[in-house]
């Protein structure tokens, strides 16, 4: 039986419930707050998050990073679509049920095409990966007539 605290108990003030379509809805719900260098994601941890170890799965962490980061270059780009061609994930803590995930990042270089980001996730402060990531920015779709 689960010890962890109810499902939105662990998250912080402040955070905003998103609820999203797609993949990103399967993971979710996930969680928003703007700051004063840009927009944070969340997401509460819970048993359905976990691998056969009792630790939050790996590809949960590199897809929430993956979700963050290409928000943050949507929003950078003035919210044009980004595809992720290449993230590198590094992973330097476990992270466990009931625990709040906060992914932040930054632009660190764009061009006409892509998008060069940095980002973390962490837990209470505590960072327990780091992605780099290239995007790819699509065309924007035609205006209708």
């Amino acid at each position: 039986m689960s010890t962890a605290p109810a499902p939105e108990a662990s998250v912080p003030h402040g955070w905003r419930k998103k609820v999203l379509p797609g993949f990103a809805g399967l993971i979710g719900p996930l969680w928003v707050r703007k700051e004063a260098d840009g927009w944070a994601y969340g997401l509460q941890a819970t048993a359905d998050h976990l691998n056969p170890a009792g630790v939050v799965h790996g590809g949960l962490l590199t897809a929430l990073l993956d979700h963050g980061l290409s928000a943050i270059a949507w929003e950078a780009l003035g919210r044009r679509a980004c595809v992720t061609v290449q993230l590198d994930t590094h992973f330097l803590a476990t992270a466990r049920e009931g625990q709040f995930l906060e992914v932040r990042g930054r632009v660190v270089r764009a061009t006409a095409s892509l998008v060069f980001m940095q980002g973390e996730l962490s837990v209470a402060g505590e960072v327990v990966a780091t992605g780099v990531a290239v995007l790819k920015a699509l065309a924007r779709p035609p205006a209708a007539a």
